[in-house]
């Protein structure tokens, strides 16, 4: 247990240790001269932590606090009860162009969650590249593409345990003061892998908006979409829903979850964003979303 906290406080370390640059962002291998008038630049994704990934190149740390409640009427492990997310991202700008991202880590700690009770444990790892191969600044718009490895460092009790491979393409459009964002993942589970339960391969969907509206707040919009592509096998048929982005579940190709998220970010001081957001299903399904409130911190360097 002592080496998993020691990873996840080396890699908050790391980025620390860096020297802060405001114009144009620290560059491990060499520099940025790029400047962006404030009204240009985008709010980060405010939602999905561990899959909303825009096509821009930062250096920045993220700091997230999820409480989510689970859907009452879901039929299996997990019904009623609520979890709550810790987790602290780096991303890292190797060049102008490629981004170190470790996007997942953290604490999960269940409350009253069914079968799950009041477990807790630690989340797994990942961490992956990404290259952005489009840049026009002039006319607001980037494209990125990315790789990554979920590696299965948590713990079953918690729904973690899960080796996952993530592919993901996204694309970036500003308007002046307005900012739109699409992402699309594809998670390819490990056959292989030793969670409690087994994991599904899934398509994750997300759509971002947010306005310049004064230099300190923009309000933000985002859809998320999580689409699973494999039925629970047989042994397993009773929990064949969807795990979403809250825990490694088998199955629910079936069940389809679309979310919508309302929230805002405020900038008090110079490379910090304070975010709160909103969380709730457009459907109704069978899935082990319900509604959550995400809080989080974006320090860029």
């Amino acid at each position: 247990m002592n080496n998993k906290i020691h990873t996840l406080v080396s890699l908050g370390l790391f980025a620390l240790g860096f020297s802060l640059n405001a114009q144009g962002g620290f560059v491990l291998f060499g520099e940025s001269n790029v400047e962006i008038a404030p009204e240009h630049k985008a709010v980060r994704p405010i939602s999905a932590p561990y899959f909303h990934e825009d096509s821009f190149i930062t250096t920045d740390i993220r700091a997230w606090y999820l409480e989510h409640d689970f859907d009452s009427d879901t039929k299996a492990v997990v019904n009623n009860g609520s979890v709550t997310v810790m987790a602290l991202q780096v991303r890292v700008a190797l060049t102008e162009s490629l981004q170190f991202v470790a996007y997942k880590d953290g604490h999960t700690e269940f409350d009253d969650a069914g079968a799950l009770s009041d477990n807790s444990g630690w989340n797994d790892i990942g961490a992956g590249i990404k290259w952005a191969f489009i840049q026009d600044w002039e006319n607001q718009f980037h494209m990125a593409a990315g790789i990554g490895y979920e590696f299965s460092f948590g713990e079953s009790d918690v729904l973690q345990d899960s080796d996952e491979l993530r592919l993901w393409l996204s694309a970036n459009k500003g308007f002046d003061k307005l900012h739109l964002g699409a992402t699309v993942n594809a998670i390819l589970s490990e056959d292989d892998s030793d969670s409690l339960l087994g994991n599904s391969d899934m398509i994750t969907l997300h759509l971002h908006a947010d306005y310049y509206l004064t230099e300190w707040f923009s309000p933000v919009v985002e859809i998320n979409g999580f689409l699973a592509q494999d039925n629970a096998p047989a042994p397993l048929a009773a929990i064949d829903f969807s795990g979403v982005d809250a825990g490694s579940l088998p199955g629910g190709k079936e069940n389809d979850t679309y979310t919508i998220v309302v929230g805002g970010e405020l900038r008090l001081i110079d490379g910090l964003g304070l975010r709160i957001a909103y969380e709730a299903e457009l459907n109704d399904n069978d899935s082990l979303f319900g509604d959550r409130w995400t809080v989080s911190a974006v320090y860029e360097f």
